[in-house]
């Protein structure tokens, strides 16, 4: 096997600066890179190297037009693109893969330091007198953005807010940093450990029999954590955040008492609420009784939601938009024939709205 010298000469690489080096058995339970993609890696081991299984790794971060040097125990080199990377019987002498980089701004790193810099000395006013909760309505904003373009299914509106998301994540670590409370490290690794340790089923000895078992583990393992913490008292509900969108709020109560049990055992009970709930909308005697009744009507609605699978905040987000629209198609047709909408009757506009819904499909 080549040192690295010998590697360096085989690749033309004039110095090991940046240079990852790494073992090909790093890869071996790999989902995902182990490096930062915007440094040069050359990837080492005995032949034959599994290209198959590295081209697989490699692809989740890399586009398969990005160019590879192949080395062989021969030294001779070859240059292919990362799609062309399948192993091959000609390919089993192959002991060394250079990847060159991505460009600057690729990896977390890179924009951990640009954010550090906005708020160095010489960086942004603006971003070096952000606090936390400066920075609160922003993240609320941003998280509403990120929604609806998954709502949309807009995957480069996606793309860009959860870029948007992100760097008020990194933002806020990088003021926790200066203040010395915490930094984007114990971020990390606070969750990466949450995760281990929620899913034993995955990175332990425990077994599972479907998704209902997971999510009631998952339950015992937060009640834990709980008592562990000091926190005993504290219920199932309690680390919902009151801050949440109503429906969000009903949706998540419900969907973490029924892993515990607290749930209709068919969904029939929940069809015959919300019937029960109608009516006694139409018994309320006063303004309170109303306002309660139809809280407890949402309440069942979102229920029969969850039960079928669906968001109930995207449900009616989506709803919005679709009355945002056909209302829209309304004000189109009255603005382009001048006809003020004071003046139309309702038939008129539920003729145009049923006209909008067509267009929809």
């Amino acid at each position: 096997m080549p040192n690295l010298s010998q590697f360096l000469t085989i690749f033309e690489l004039r110095n090991a600066e940046k240079l990852i080096l790494l073992n090909a058995n790093e890869l071996k339970d790999a989902h995902i890179p182990p490096f930062q993609p915007d440094f040069p890696v050359l990837l080492w081991g005995e032949a034959p190297l599994d290209l198959d299984a590295i081209r697989i790794i490699l692809q989740t971060t890399y586009a398969d037009s990005h160019p590879l040097r192949l080395s062989a125990k021969s030294g001779a080199i070859t240059k292919l693109d990362l799609g062309l990377l399948i192993s091959s019987k000609q390919d089993s002498e192959i002991n060394a893969i250079y990847i060159p980089p991505l460009e600057v701004g690729t990896s977390l790193s890179a924009f951990q330091e640009i954010v550090a810099h906005l708020r160095a000395p010489d960086g942004c006013p603006w971003d070096k007198k952000q606090t936390h909760q400066t920075l609160r309505q922003h993240l609320l904003e941003e998280s509403y953005e990120a929604l609806e373009a998954m709502d949309a299914g807009d995957a480069t509106g996606m793309a860009e807010e959860f870029g948007d998301l992100l760097l008020q994540i990194v933002l806020n670590a990088q003021i926790a940093t200066e203040t010395g409370d915490f930094r984007m490290g114990d971020i990390i690794k606070g969750i990466y450990d949450k995760i281990v340790r929620r899913h034993p089923h995955v990175f332990g000895e425990i077994e599972v029999d479907g998704v209902g078992q997971v999510l009631k583990n998952w339950e015992q393992l937060k009640e834990q954590e709980r008592k562990d913490n000091g926190d005993a008292e504290k219920g199932i509900l309690d680390g919902v955040p009151l801050s949440f969108p109503a429906l969000n709020q009903s949706q998540e109560y419900q969907d973490r008492a029924a892993r515990v049990g607290f749930d209709w055992p068919e969904i029939d009970g929940v069809l015959d609420k919300l019937m029960e709930e109608i009516e006694e909308i139409r018994e309320a005697k006063n303004g309170k009784e109303l306002a309660s009744e139809i809280g407890d009507l949402f309440s069942v609605l979102v229920n029969f939601a969850r039960w079928q699978g669906v968001d109930a905040e995207s449900a009616l987000r989506g709803a919005n938009m679709r009355f945002k629209a056909r209302f829209g198609y309304i004000e189109k047709y009255a603005r382009e024939n001048e006809i003020p909408m004071t003046e139309m009757t309702l038939g008129e506009m539920e003729d145009l709205w049923q006209e909008a819904k067509k267009t929809e499909l």
